[in-house]
């Protein structure tokens, strides 16, 4: 649908994690009014309307993505699925009822557990500063076609993880994200990615005390990725009594507890990838 100049710049003036929402709802709403295009006044109708029932928006939980199945060139391992598992197990686990019940007062949307998923390192979905964050990734690995030493690898790591000896390219795991991008420009498939995962990571915020999620070590698959998500959640229902986030019971000690715990499933050798 259409928008003004001024309705698009109002618009951006709603904080960016209920502004998808709101946006939904005032296109919504100008749609069921028989409108073209929308204007300052519809903004300004449908926020104050969204602000009085702020409750009655609130989920439970968010889940956000990238565009990376939707045609992304630096798409490393596409989540589609695994996010509709994510969503329908939230779903099932009925999060707003369980923030009912624990929240003292009304819901609001800081309660709310978050899920993001990015299909590459570049992170548009923003995962480092979510509950639980879930990053496609490429182990890039040498196979057994000589290199040719054309030197396009070396060239398309932004890192610079990568050296091309006259061996063929090393790579260097603690400095590597895990992009793909150094496969994607081998046309002589020397290199190789076999393997595909995610990278995980846990207890991101913003507010008033933000703080970067913690990436466990390791590579994990679907499945494994699939039941740290339902550990994180069976744990935070258990502590979070009075509507504490994820984020804020997810400590050192819970870290090293679901290390242990997972990264025997991991797609990689244990130490050959940071942290």
């Amino acid at each position: 649908m259409k928008w003004t100049k001024e309705a698009e710049t109002e618009i951006k003036k709603v904080p960016f994690f209920v502004r998808k929402r709101v946006r939904s709802r005032v296109e919504e709403e100008a749609k069921n009014a028989g409108l073209e295009e929308i204007s300052l006044t519809e903004v300004h109708q449908t926020r104050a309307r969204f602000l009085n029932k702020m409750e009655d928006e609130v989920a439970g939980f968010q889940v956000e993505s990238c565009f990376g199945d939707g045609g992304c060139p630096r798409k490393a391992h596409g989540s589609q699925k695994l996010q509709q598992r994510v969503t329908t197990f939230l779903e099932a686990e009925d999060i707003r009822g369980f923030l009912k019940k624990s929240v003292s007062g009304k819901l609001k949307f800081h309660h709310e557990l978050r899920v993001a998923f990015a299909d590459c390192p570049n992170a548009c979905s923003q995962p480092q500063i979510r509950d639980i964050c879930i990053i496609g990734a490429v182990v890039p690995e040498t196979g057994e076609v000589p290199c040719t030493q054309c030197g396009a690898c070396e060239a398309a790591c932004a890192e610079k993880a990568l050296l091309l000896t006259d061996e063929g390219p090393v790579i260097d795991f603690e400095t590597c994200l895990l992009c793909g991008r150094c496969v994607d420009a081998c046309d002589a498939s020397t290199l190789v990615g076999l393997r595909k995962g995610y990278r995980i990571l846990l207890g991101g915020r913003l507010g008033r005390h933000p703080r970067l999620a913690m990436e466990l070590p390791g590579i994990y698959d679907e499945e494994a990725a699939y039941d740290i998500v339902r550990h994180c959640v069976a744990d935070y229902k258990a502590r979070s009594t009075h509507g504490e986030r994820f984020s804020r019971l997810f400590t050192e000690e819970n870290y090293q507890e679901v290390t242990v715990r997972f990264l025997p499933r991991s797609l990689i050798p244990v130490g050959s990838l940071r942290p």
